[in-house]
């Protein structure tokens, strides 16, 4: 690479200010809290705290889910993403945020979310009513989404600190400083870079797997429990699996945004949106196999049992919200995302990323109000709106201060991408892909300075 694109790299990943994420994120969470304020004033907090529920589900899975995307390619070594990688680490800027929104949600909000399980516990084992006590439901979700999040960070700040020396000198003393105290103990020599990727490879697998066992007790605790008689042993994989698709959609607007605020666009390639186009394909697909395997087991059994809570959900007047969810989720997004074209466009690309994303806000909203809500269908109004407009300017909000305090780009991985763009047209290195991408799909060569030797 050559030093003027290094140069720019550092100069760049350290330029965003995110200004639309936090006036609109702000503007919009001040809202939301005064609709939430009109709705507890007006006797409508039931309504409130039950929606407060569904979008901390929701926004929990895209910054959790967006950390396991992190951990994937550190685990898979992946050299594609190099460019586009911390646009998906700033989602962990929402992970406090959604520990106070657990801690929210078992003290003040409890009744109204969960009263219908206490309610509906009566008669049951003693064990499954332990299991599912207050005290002892708090606590363990507590604990365990907090380590997850404990963990998360620590990946995250192990991934930051290589780019926090490359960029240290191009930012203000302030910012500087606290930068040097990350640096403590790493000098940027071979043995540090070495000792912290082995930080970063150790980190990674744990994470993944603390992830799967956190966000499936999430799922039971936060989700099934709502309806305590209705048990699946797939919902668990099936919600963290939505989660983890929910991140890879995300991921789509937020690079696309990030490359352009940044002014990096002509270096975030056709050929790393079709990468990332792919997975978002691949993760639907996968995504719908889980919903159908445990639709198919749960209905051929046609236990009552089993049976009430799909029922539920896809008959009567929430037949047309698990309609969109289907569409949204699975057809609209299997057939759009289905050729080449449309992963590489950015309009594209990104109308199919938002119709994912409001079908999965849709999926986890027709997964909690049939189970607490007094009502026989949906009902959106106010007290809804308010809860909607907080956690969505939160989310942006916090986006946006790790944008401001962190590098957005990772110049040693760009480098990374970028070098493997670099020869693109050898029949080396497309010759298995010269049926799905073009030399125009590639970062321009006179970007990249060429190596003198061959590729091995």
């Amino acid at each position: 690479m050559s030093p003027a694109l290094r140069e720019r790299l550092v100069q760049r990943a350290v330029a965003g200010r995110y200004d639309l994420f936090l006036g609109l994120g702000g503007g919009l969470a001040v809202l939301g809290l005064i609709f939430m304020l009109v709705a507890f004033a007006g006797g409508q907090s039931v309504r409130v705290w039950q929606l407060f529920h569904v979008n901390w589900l929701y926004f929990t899975s895209l910054s959790f889910g967006s950390v396991a995307f992190v951990a994937v390619q550190k685990i898979s070594n992946a050299k594609w993403s190099g460019m586009i990688l911390r646009f998906a680490s700033a989602s962990s800027a929402f992970m406090p945020i959604s520990l106070i929104g657990l801690i929210l949600i078992f003290t003040l909000g409890y009744p109204a979310i969960f009263g219908p399980m206490q309610a509906a516990t009566t008669g049951m084992q003693h064990g499954k009513i332990v299991w599912l006590s207050h005290p002892f439901m708090f606590i363990r979700d507590l604990v365990a989404l907090g380590f997850l999040a404990w963990l998360g960070w620590r990946l995250i700040r192990a991934d930051l600190v290589p780019d926090l020396l490359a960029v240290r000198g191009a930012v203000p003393a302030e910012r500087r400083a606290r930068y040097d105290r990350w640096l403590r103990g790493f000098d940027g020599s071979l043995e540090a870079r070495l000792a912290q990727q082995d930080l970063i490879d150790r980190l990674s697998p744990g994470f993944v797997v603390a992830y799967a066992i956190v966000l499936t007790l999430i799922a039971f605790d936060c989700i099934m429990a709502l309806q305590p008689h209705w048990y699946s042993n797939l919902f668990g994989a099936y919600f963290l699996m939505g989660a983890f698709l929910g991140a890879h959609m995300l991921l789509a607007p937020m690079g696309i945004y990030g490359a352009s605020h940044l002014d990096v666009n002509d270096l975030v390639s056709p050929k790393q949106r079709h990468d990332l186009g792919k997975l978002c394909f691949g993760f639907t697909v996968f995504w719908t196999y889980l919903m159908w395997a445990q639709f198919l087991v749960i209905w051929y059994g046609n236990l009552p049992e089993e049976t009430g809570f799909v029922f539920a959900r896809l008959w009567g007047r929430w037949l047309p919200i698990g309609s969109l969810v289907l569409i949204g989720l699975f057809i609209v997004p299997f057939f759009g995302l289905l050729g080449v074209a449309p992963k590489k466009v950015r309009a594209t690309f990104i109308f199919f990323a938002a119709i994912s994303l409001v079908a999965l806000w849709l999926e986890r909203y027709l997964l909690v109000m049939p189970s607490v809500t007094a009502f026989p269908g949906p009902v959106f109004g106010i007290p809804e709106a308010g809860p909607t407009l907080l956690f969505t300017g939160l989310f942006l909000v916090s986006y946006a201060l790790f944008a401001r305090a962190y590098p957005m780009i990772s110049p040693r991985l760009a480098e990374i991408t970028l070098d493997r763009e670099r020869g693109h047209a050898s029949a080396l290195v497309s010759g298995d892909f010269d049926h799905e991408e073009e030399a125009k799909d590639y970062v321009r060569p006179e970007l990249i300075e060429r190596r003198d030797h061959p590729r091995s």
